[in-house]
């Protein structure tokens, strides 16, 4: 009876900690993503791309999207030396902390507007490493609505045929 009244009382006391402990813990994570969408915005490859992990990988809209952060870079720097880059805003946001021990995990998924392509989503994982919290992964993909996505399949079919 002792031994479950002090793991009642331990689970009182440690129940309150995981949740504040993940609402702290979430403002870092997502300070790294906002400052990842500013230096896109402003063309600033330094930046941007030491927010990632070095073993990152980056998701795009094109199902051949699939890069390494230096695969990734080769791709961006070339706008990027032309002060081009791209301006997704966010909408919403959420942010999780895993609840492993470590709590050095984030994943995320958020809501963006762009004013070539509308509404779009973003999601990934972010870790805390020994520079802080970098992006491990980044996916970028189109928010296509139900009522059009039969359509929208229709025309990525009909792409998909014509490539050799």
């Amino acid at each position: 009876m002792k031994t479950l009244l002090t793991l009642a009382a331990a689970a009182a006391i440690l129940a309150p900690v995981p949740a504040l402990a993940q609402s702290q813990s979430t403002e870092a994570p997502a300070a790294v993503i906002d400052a990842l969408h500013q230096a896109a915005r402003e063309a600033d490859g330094a930046t941007y791309f030491s927010l990632f992990t070095p073993e990152a990988r980056f998701i795009g809209t094109d199902a051949t999207e699939r890069w390494t952060v230096d695969e990734f870079r080769a791709y961006a720097d070339p706008y990027f030396s032309r002060g081009q880059g791209w301006d997704y805003r966010v909408v919403d946001r959420d942010i999780s902390i895993l609840p492993i021990p470590c709590r050095c995990v984030a994943v995320f998924e958020e809501v963006l507007d762009n004013d070539n392509y509308g509404t779009t989503r973003g999601s990934g994982v972010v870790r805390l490493t020994d520079d802080g919290w970098k992006i491990d992964q980044y996916v970028l993909s189109f928010a296509v609505p139900n009522d059009v996505a039969r359509d929208v399949v229709d025309v990525i079919r009909a792409g998909e045929t014509t490539q050799p």
